[in-house]
């Protein structure tokens, strides 16, 4: 019996010892991501700063109602939709970019060209999406690298507006953000992979299959749930593509192709000062991602019988 309670407390014991190790990340994750919904507030009242929201008038739902009141918001709220569901698609449906480049980089046997390959791939993360425009406008500028190049040579007899150019915005920013996330993302499946059990590719060879069938039926299955898991986080976070890429690349010419959902709402708040409607959109964004998210993980788990939630 003193075996027993011996145990339970030492039991109990780890358990606190392992909640006040959580403790002081719950409490910024409170700090960071739950106490700034205090700011949802802003949507239902006219705020005009610097006067404090006491003083401002109660709208209620004007705000919300506002976005699609006349014709001219209709379409530029149609138009930050369109260019936020382009790009979230065209990152969903290149999901698996980063889990093929993790198996191919594992089938690399020289060791010193598998980690200068990786460590090339997995810098760009680390740049700042400032550094990385400012790289693109010396290379790809009406007076950079590329347009002298071209016309040194004779191929161009006036330079070409790369960044200007709007007919291929969509194709060039995914292509940066490939650059750019490539490697970081394939991170993930290369720990997955290190993860899978040996002795089923031994067992395979035994039974005389090659590497690619190896890839097929061992890596691939193996990877599959961590692909899973990830694609489930990528559809809840649809209206999210970030801010930083499009605010460095956007200029007059390319607005109508650029501007997605947080580059609206920044350029609502921060440039236009009108702090209510940014946030009202804002609300509507988070809400819309948390429906995503329960309702795709609802659909994996009766698909797949597994759910992340």
């Amino acid at each position: 019996m003193k075996a027993k309670t011996g145990g339970g407390k030492n039991r109990s014991s780890k358990k606190y010892k392992l909640f006040f190790m959580v403790f002081p990340l719950l409490i910024l994750l409170f700090l960071f991501s739950y106490l700034p919904l205090y700011g949802w507030v802003y949507a239902f009242f006219d705020y005009r700063p610097p006067k404090k929201l006491a003083d401002c008038a109660f709208v209620g739902l004007n705000w919300f109602q506002g976005m699609v009141s006349t014709p001219e918001k209709r379409m530029q709220l149609w138009e930050v939709l369109r260019n936020t569901f382009v790009m979230s698609g065209l990152g969903l449906l290149t999901s698996w970019m980063p889990m093929a480049f993790a198996i191919l980089l594992t089938e690399v046997r020289n060791k010193r060209f598998k980690k200068l390959v990786q460590t090339f791939t997995t810098i760009p993360n680390f740049i700042s999406w400032v550094l990385v425009y400012s790289m693109a406008f010396s290379l790809f500028s009406t007076s950079g690298m590329m347009n002298t190049f071209l016309q040194s040579i004779g191929i161009l007899e006036k330079p070409v507006q790369f960044l200007q150019d709007n007919s291929h915005t969509w194709l060039t920013m995914w292509l940066w953000g490939q650059w750019k996330g490539l490697g970081w993302g394939a991170i993930m499946y290369l720990a997955a992979i290190a993860g899978i059990d040996q002795e089923l590719y031994e067992a395979a060879r035994v039974d005389g299959a090659g590497r690619f069938r190896l890839i097929w039926h061992i890596t691939i299955p193996s990877l599959l749930p961590t692909f899973f898991v990830l694609l489930i986080m990528n559809v809840a976070n649809f209206l999210n593509n970030g801010m930083d890429q499009y605010f460095v690349f956007q200029n007059a010419f390319n607005t109508d192709k650029i501007q997605v959902l947080d580059l609206y709402v920044y350029n609502l708040g921060i440039k236009a000062g009108n702090y209510s409607l940014a946030t009202a959109i804002s609300m509507l964004k988070s809400i819309i991602s948390v429906t995503l998210l329960f309702t795709v993980n609802g659909v994996s788990k009766l698909l797949r019988g597994e759910s992340i939630v």
